[in-house]
């Protein structure tokens, strides 16, 4: 994904305008690979995802899937790409259709790729024992089941098609703590047994520091750190990430001892975002320069990817 923005137009009273809900973002999510992508509610995550999927419309950029172009494809063309990306949603109660039985909605993706009808009741029945379900499983509703076992069986519907990228947009948010480990676990299963791409949305840096390799910093539509997950999360550059890390319960690195750090202010609003830094009329190491738009750049001494003109070290 290269340069992805995503513009949506408002109506503030008489006058129109925009919200910038990502703004010039970048990553590249290999094969076997998990990439985390962190921030603050309202950064752009889950929009970033939709954009991905082809749900949310891209202003400008490039979306690659496979060597090919999906940024502007439609219709017919779109319907046969999407089997190689599958998206699990971060609620697991309004994610699944309450008037299909767990088979009809595991076979879905399968029906609209023209599988035949052997084929996909074969199918709902193997992917239903790969998630922990029982076969049995398939002829009841959605409402009959734990948030937990609503999200293994949106996992079996994404599985569906055999995806290359599989997103997960807070998958484990809506669970309970007893539940999560098992999910998140569920993931890195499957990552490893079929080979997959994953995109992993989370607030939580512990989960993200476990299950990702890589990690993508959010704040205000646009990416303020990236790099390997170990990295970033023991080493922050940014003051944003700084603070994020700071404010994790447990904190996200074992041994970090660092002091907790609360921002101050209100986050900007994308419709009118500050010129140059979008962190700085939060950060506490503001100066004149952050007036200009940092590049995002490894800087002297540091171990990945910043955009920031005073990185910590």
């Amino acid at each position: 994904m290269s340069d992805l923005m995503v513009h949506i137009p408002v109506r503030l009273g008489m006058r129109r305008a925009l919200v910038r809900a990502v703004d010039g973002v970048s990553f590249t999510v290999e094969r076997g690979r998990t990439l985390g992508l962190v921030g603050e509610s309202g950064c752009g995550k889950s929009t970033t995802a939709r954009a991905v999927m082809r749900l949310e419309e891209p202003t400008s950029g490039t979306i690659r899937l496979l060597d090919q172009d999906v940024t502007h494809l439609s219709g017919e063309a779109l319907r046969r790409t999407r089997r190689h990306f599958q998206m699990v949603f971060q609620d697991p109660y309004s994610a699944l259709n309450p008037r299909l039985t767990v088979g009809q909605i595991v076979a879905e993706p399968m029906q609209a790729q023209g599988l035949p009808r052997a084929q996909v009741t074969a199918r709902v029945e193997e992917l239903l024992d790969l998630v922990g379900l029982q076969p049995r499983h398939r002829y009841a509703f959605p409402h009959q089941f734990s948030g937990g076992q609503r999200q293994r069986i949106g996992t079996a519907r994404a599985l569906s098609t055999h995806p290359e990228l599989l997103i997960l947009d807070e998958p484990v948010s809506a669970l309970d703590v007893s539940v999560q480990a098992q999910v998140v676990n569920l993931f890195r299963d499957l990552q490893d047994q079929f080979d997959m791409g994953m995109i992993f949305i989370s607030h939580d840096l512990s989960v993200v520091r476990h299950v990702s390799d890589d990690v993508v910093v959010m704040y205000l539509g646009q990416i303020v750190e990236q790099g390997p997950s170990e990295s970033v999360l023991t080493n922050p550059h940014h003051p944003y990430t700084e603070a994020l890390i700071s404010a994790a319960p447990g904190r996200a690195g074992t041994a970090d001892q660092r002091e907790r750090i609360v921002l101050t202010g209100e986050v900007p609003s994308p419709i009118d975002p500050p010129a140059g830094c979008r962190f700085r009329s939060r950060c506490w190491k503001a100066t004149e320069e952050c007036k200009q738009t940092p590049p995002l750049a490894v800087p002297d001494g540091g171990a990945h990817p910043v955009a920031c003109f005073h990185p910590s070290i």
